[in-house]
Order: C-alpha cells, then sequence, then structure tokens
C-alpha cells in the first residue's frame, strides 16, 4: 500500500499513572512504538467517504484505539476538548452522523492500515459545517511483574506517557461559505523575544483553512511563512502569535504586505490580505 507522504507524527497525550511496589523511584515507560497519520485533516461532503491511514513507524508491534471527541477553538487557536454533556447541537451532530472503522488498530512494525471515514447527513440537517476530532491512542503493553517488584518494600509512581494523534474531521453540508480579514497588526517583544501579532477575522458558515506569510511589497519572498493556521466557525475572530528571530524582526520594518493564504493543495488562492507599516 503507498503510504502518503504527510503525515502527523505521534504526541504524547497524556500520562497514566500506575502504582507499583517498588523502591521510591520513577522509572520512565519506553514509547509503545511510533505512529504516523496521513491526511491530518480530512473533509467530507457527504456524498463519499475516505481512509486516514495509519502507519507504525516504531520497532515493536503496537495498538491504537481510534475514537471521535469534541474540540473548540479558543481565540488564542488552541483547542479545547469538551465532554459530550457540555456539547451544543451541531457538535453532537457531528458526532451522530461520522461512521468509522476499524476503531481499534494493532499495527507490526512498518505496517500500514487504513481507517475507513464516511458521513450520513440526515435529510433535515441544516446547511453549515460539522466537525469533529478522530483520536488515535496508542494503548500500552502491558508491563510483566518483575523480581524486584515483588522484592520491593516502598511504594512508587511509575509515569506511563500515553501517545497519540487527533485531527479534525470536517463535514461540509449544502451552501457553506465563509470569508476573512486580517486587522491589528504589530510586533512585539514576547518572553522569548520579538514577536508578530495579527488578527484573522471570520464570517459566514464556513471555517478558513491557510498559510500566513509576510513580506515586503513588490517581492515574492516572503520573510515569514506558517502554514497550517484554521479559524473554525465557532469564532468570529482568531489572534495569532508567530515568533521572529531578530533578523526578521528587523526585516519587517518599514512597509509590509501580510497574506492569508490557501495552502497550496487547494490552490493557494488568497483568502485575505493587508499592507502594514511596522
Amino acid at each position: 500500500m503507498q503510504i502518503p507522504a504527510i503525515f502527523a507524527r505521534l504526541r504524547p497525550f497524556a500520562f497514566l499513572l500506575a502504582l507499583t511496589l517498588a523502591p521510591s523511584s520513577i522509572n520512565p515507560a519506553h514509547a509503545q512504538g511510533d505512529l504516523l497519520v496521513a491526511p491530518t485533516r480530512v473533509i467530507l461532503d457527504g456524498r463519499r467517504g475516505t481512509e486516514v491511514i495509519l502507519s507504525n513507524i516504531g520497532a515493536k508491534e503496537a495498538t491504537y484505539r481510534v475514537s471521535l471527541e469534541l474540540r473548540r477553538m479558543e481565540q488564542d487557536g488552541s483547542l479545547s476538548e469538551i465532554a459530550q454533556s457540555a456539547a451544543n447541537d451541531r457538535e453532537l451532530s457531528a458526532l451522530e452522523m461520522i461512521r468509522y472503522a476499524p476503531r481499534r488498530v494493532t499495527l507490526p512494525p512498518g505496517q500500514p492500515q487504513a481507517v475507513r471515514i464516511a458521513a450520513r447527513p440526515g435529510a433535515d440537517l441544516p446547511d453549515g459545517e460539522y466537525r469533529a476530532h478522530m483520536s488515535f491512542r496508542a494503548i500500552p503493553a502491558a508491563r510483566p511483574v518483575t523480581e524486584e517488584d515483588q522484592s520491593a518494600t516502598g511504594v512508587s509512581i511509575r509515569l506511563i506517557p500515553i501517545y497519540g494523534v487527533t485531527i479534525p474531521i470536517i463535514i461540509r453540508h449544502g451552501h457553506v461559505q465563509a470569508v476573512a480579514s486580517l486587522s491589528d497588526p504589530a510586533i512585539r517583544e514576547g518572553a522569548s523575544g520579538p514577536e508578530l501579532h495579527v488578527s484573522i477575522r471570520r464570517e459566514g458558515t464556513g471555517s478558513t483553512y491557510g498559510s500566513f506569510r509576510a513580506l515586503k511589497p513588490g517581492t515574492g519572498e516572503p520573510i515569514l511563512e506558517v502554514s497550517g493556521i484554521a479559524v473554525y466557525p465557532e469564532l468570529s475572530r482568531r489572534d495569532v502569535v508567530l515568533a521572529l528571530s531578530p533578523e526578521q524582526a528587523a526585516e519587517l520594518r518599514g512597509p509590509v504586505r501580510l497574506e492569508y493564504r490557501e495552502m497550496p493543495e487547494a490552490g493557494g488562492g488568497l483568502i485575505a490580505a493587508m499592507d502594514a507599516t511596522f
């Protein structure tokens, strides 16, 4: 099976606390292999499904649990997990219409497997964009009881990292549109050095997703370019903060062109732009 070239890497999700009868020292667990996921963002229009490819690049067999969760974007771009009991109708509709299989995957080293995803919108579903996030979490392998554990007299805590990847699953139903604009650009001194601040304002029923870049007017080579910036429908404004090197901060002084563009694979079209002077 051909594995796509763009992947999301495994990262720590949380820590599982394991109590063992052992000396009072912390023994960090080894990672349970490594996971690659492609693509890192799925858009469904309700007419046909798609696949997400998982691949274990670790040296040992690994098992992953596949599930759906709800996350809302905050104004700073972070995503907060939302319990189903606190979800609104649109979020619950996303959970109800997404179908996927399998829900548990065991991967030998170097072996890929597809997770099939589809959406079945109801006939009376209002037009708009719906979203849930698909989680791929590693299930730690059982740790055998050792002689050291059996002879230990104290109690210690082992921190076992639970690794995983989360990607957005977006369903666009009926007429969906969004427009965006840029505002409030500034260069400020942050805790770790200079930062470029800019706000993306969004209107409409859909999200925007693309790359942000800053360049001198009349030039084609950006001084700064950052990809994968989304503004989801629950936000009318996202505040973007981008770290600058001292050299980039110096280059940005004076007239600057700021652009928010679609990702290259989506055509690279201009979403929003503005001229600023720093």
